[in-house]
């Protein structure tokens, strides 16, 4: 399955769980129906009035009560999975923390996202959390979080914190995350009516007196009745929806670190501790289905979750039953502290970084598979990359005053004409300092490994995202600013600005790329045709190379086009309008365009470690990560 089967399937899920809501819905309106008809129907039936308009205002007022509360939840939830993890009481990670533990959280993390070449989440800890579990929330991409419970951070050991990560990087890269928070909106309103029947059996009842308390109280117990039916719907839709997602974002985990250890020791250890994954957050019921093991200690037909000696077997099919409780102690006898663990067990990255001018040999049909699907050497090339990252500017990247010039040296051009222009733009609108900060750390990237200019890019992007509102502005118009001072820029200059300010727009409107309606190849294109010719110029000096390498893309795009190869006049600048409406394509059509791309800067069978991670670049705006290792050969 490549990434965006997988995330049609995950829209076609969307669209069953509505069918689901509203077929619990027109039950819960009918229920409602028969108890007011049981309470008062009878009486106004007795008077020779007709009973229809009581039952159509309280079907009206029942469907405006579920549908208000469904939408409301789902407006509040669109601030994205940082907000999802503070409700829960999760704290923000520092960047820049030195604390070993949360260091060790954040590398894990910043490995992951390097190698599936996806944004970099947000990173919280539930402080007050014993018990061992995680979670991933948001839309996906920028706006995208992951918490992890103090329980799991001091009792896994790397390995087993690298599975759990893994596992949540399965349900972002999946867009599970996305349905999760569809699913939490949309059952809200579901259970809303136990909390009117709650509300009249206590308020009500009290403020009433001894008259007509009885009739109250036993209207509003009918309520929270018919609501627990609908909290009882609420759980069956969770489970059925969450417990395969389990399983496959299990399997996407192995498939990224092929070590079945990670997840089969956190399963061992989670089984082992008195509070296993229940967490004592009130808000935990709400998000059961999200979390990485079952968090409020449901069961059966209502549990979320598979259970933990199913889930080790899909993992390892020769797993028994009756091993299960010998492994368990095991675990239990091991050091109780995950980073005692790594010590003992020297858990540690080999850094496996190719040479600068090393080539990557790949066929456009292999991005197909490639597309969000990492394989464990693109965990140790993450590892690697992180390993190879200068200190001084790894600190920089994590500090919040001086991720901004490092962001914008990494945008300042090689030439020295454009970079006069460039330092004109930013003097204009951050001051003469700031260029003076920019220029330094300019000189400090130049000559950097090609394959580390986007992930410390991401690194600087994850810090500034913290920052107020309109500093994040600023960073947008001041990346645009860069990229546009000169027809000269380059393509990777301009591609790695344009990913910066996509990133922050999403992280402004999480929600935005997914309510953007799709649409076909055929309206866009020119636009299609507009960026094979800019990528073709791009890679190609001559003319003539240029053209070949355009019409090596161009018919596995658009294989019926008369297009005929043209320089762009306006550079890359030509691209600005494109992005949204590429980025709105169909999957398929997406994934046609991106083999086209693949096609026209490797029409020579090989591409440079640099050209590689402009492909990165272009796959990361259209919201398609594509791995770091593609396989270096010699060139």
């Amino acid at each position: 399955m490549t990434l965006f089967e997988r995330q049609d399937a995950v829209r076609r899920r969307s669209r069953r769980l509505f069918v689901l809501f509203v077929l619990a819905v027109l039950g819960i309106v009918a229920a409602v129906n028969l108890l007011v008809w049981f309470f008062v129907g009878q009486v106004v039936a007795a008077g020779g009035i007709s009973t229809l308009p009581l039952l159509a205002f309280t079907s009206a007022a029942v469907l405006l009560l579920i549908g208000g509360a469904s939408f409301w939840r789902t407006m509040t939830l669109r601030k994205g999975g940082g907000a999802v993890a503070m409700a829960l009481g999760g704290t923000p990670v520092p960047p820049d923390t030195q604390d070993p533990n949360l260091r060790r959280l954040l590398n894990v993390v910043e490995e992951m996202a390097i190698a599936s070449g996806s944004a970099l989440p947000q990173v919280f800890v539930l402080e007050d959390e014993p018990a061992i579990n995680a979670f991933a929330a948001g839309f996906g991409g920028p706006d995208a979080a992951i918490a992890v419970t103090r329980g799991a951070l001091d009792r896994l050991n790397r390995t087993e914190l690298q599975g759990v990560v893994a596992h949540e990087f399965g349900h972002i890269i999946n867009a599970d995350i996305r349905l999760n928070l569809h699913l939490v909106g949309l059952l809200f309103g579901i259970t809303m009516l136990s909390l009117v029947g709650r509300h009249l059996m206590v308020v009500r009842g009290r403020r009433m007196g001894q008259r007509g308390v009885a009739g109250v109280v036993l209207f509003g117990f009918a309520l929270l009745a018919i609501g627990g039916i609908g909290q009882l719907c609420a759980r069956l839709i969770k489970a059925g929806i969450s417990r395969q997602r389990e399983y496959l974002a299990d399997a996407s985990a192995l498939q990224y670190t092929r070590d079945p250890d990670g997840l089969v020791g956190a399963f061992l250890k989670i089984a082992g501790v008195p509070a296993q994954g229940r967490l004592q957050a009130p808000e935990a019921e709400e998000i059961s289905h999200m979390l990485f093991e079952d968090g409020v200690g449901l069961r059966g037909w209502m549990a979320t979750h598979p259970p933990l000696l199913a889930r080790i077997q899909a993992l390892r099919p020769g797993f028994k039953s009756d091993m299960f409780g010998d492994a368990v102690l095991r675990r239990q006898r091991a050091a109780r502290s995950g980073l005692d663990e790594d010590h003992a067990l020297a858990l540690a990255a080999a850094p496996v970084l190719p040479a600068p001018d090393a080539a990557v040999r790949i066929s456009p049909p292999a991005i197909a598979d490639a597309l969000g699907q990492w394989r464990p050497d693109d965990v140790q090339r993450a590892q690697a990359i992180a390993a190879a990252l200068p200190g001084v500017l790894e600190r920089a990247a994590r500090d919040r005053d001086e991720a901004m010039p490092l962001l914008f040296g990494l945008l300042f051009a090689p030439d020295a004409t454009v970079r006069k222009k460039q330092c004109f733009e930013l003097a204009a609108r951050m001051g003469e300092r700031m260029v003076g900060q920019a220029a330094d750390y300019a000189e400090r990237v130049h000559g950097l490994h090609p394959a580390l200019r986007l992930p410390l890019a991401m690194l600087a992007l994850a810090t500034l995202k913290r920052r107020a509102r309109a500093d994040i502005d600023t960073v947008a118009d001041v990346c645009t600013a860069l990229s546009h001072a000169d027809e000269r820029i380059d393509l990777v200059a301009y591609g790695l600005a344009e990913l910066l300010r996509a990133e922050l727009r999403d992280a402004a409107d999480p929600s935005a790329a997914w309510r953007r309606p799709q649409v076909k190849l055929a309206a866009v294109e020119a636009d299609v045709v507009r960026l094979l010719a800019v990528f073709a110029q791009a890679g190609h000096a001559a003319t003539a190379d240029a053209q070949r390498a355009f019409m090596a893309g161009l018919p596995r795009v658009l294989p019926n086009s008369a297009a005929r190869y043209t320089p762009p006049a306006q550079g890359v600048a030509v691209l600005d309008e494109v992005w949204p409406r590429l980025d709105a394509l169909v999957p398929k059509a997406k994934l046609m365009l991106i083999e086209a791309l693949v096609a026209t800067a490797a029409h020579d069978g090989e591409l440079s470690i640099a050209e590689a991670e402009l492909l990165r670049i272009v796959c990361a705006i259209l919201h398609a990560p594509l791995p770091a290792a593609l396989t270096p050969v010699r060139a």
